[in-house]
């Protein structure tokens, strides 16, 4: 690490102001290195940098309402479902290795328990019969008509861009039965938007 020459301790007992530490030539023992601890939290597989749950969440938390959203054909209930799957994500923060495809399957099958809902509350007879009058968005009342898988695919691929193997992840089924789902639902699209 070098050496120490001519360091003089001017308040010796003596007053000489003699040298101390080690003699001319000699060399000091290395001090240890302090090795930084890793950072507690999942790898992203972004940098060596891993982000704190706060930073995770403001990253992604816009994307994953906007994919609620167009998965679950509702404004209103998107930012819900989105808030409930960070809560879980945030209860197994140290134990998942990559939250993103996490929080994304978790935002996936969120969508497909409202649906489920939907469809229950709908089986109970109305209290009244009211006329239901459709919106502007047409992609939009098409997209909801798709059976939840099908939907599904085609918001993976489409709007978040994800390739087959990613989807197949997110819905657990293999790239082929994302393709199939993908053919059939815009088959469905096509009928609909273009009769």
């Amino acid at each position: 690490m070098g050496t120490l020459s001519g360091i003089v301790d001017a308040d010796t007992p003596d007053g000489t102001g003699a040298a101390i530490g080690p003699a001319e030539g000699a060399s000091m023992p290395e001090m240890p290195r302090q090795v930084p601890e890793a950072p507690i939290g999942p790898t992203t597989g972004t940098g060596p940098a891993n982000p704190t749950f706060g930073e995770f969440y403001a990253g992604h938390y816009t994307d994953l309402v906007r994919l609620a959203t167009l998965l679950s054909g509702s404004a209103d209930a998107a930012p819900d479902l989105v808030q409930d799957c960070f809560v879980r994500l945030h209860g197994r923060w140290t134990a998942v290795r990559e939250p993103l495809p996490y929080v994304r399957r978790s935002v996936v099958h969120a969508c497909a328990s409202h649906h489920r809902s939907i469809a229950r509350a709908r089986r109970q007879p109305p209290p009244e019969v009211r006329e239901s009058v459709l919106g502007a968005d047409e992609l939009g009342d098409a997209l909801a008509a798709l059976p939840t898988r099908q939907r599904a695919a085609v918001v993976l691929r489409y709007y978040a861009d994800l390739p087959d193997a990613d989807i197949a992840r997110t819905l657990r089924c293999r790239p082929g039965t994302v393709r199939s789902l993908i053919h059939r639902a815009l088959a469905d699209l096509r009928k609909t938007i273009e009769p």
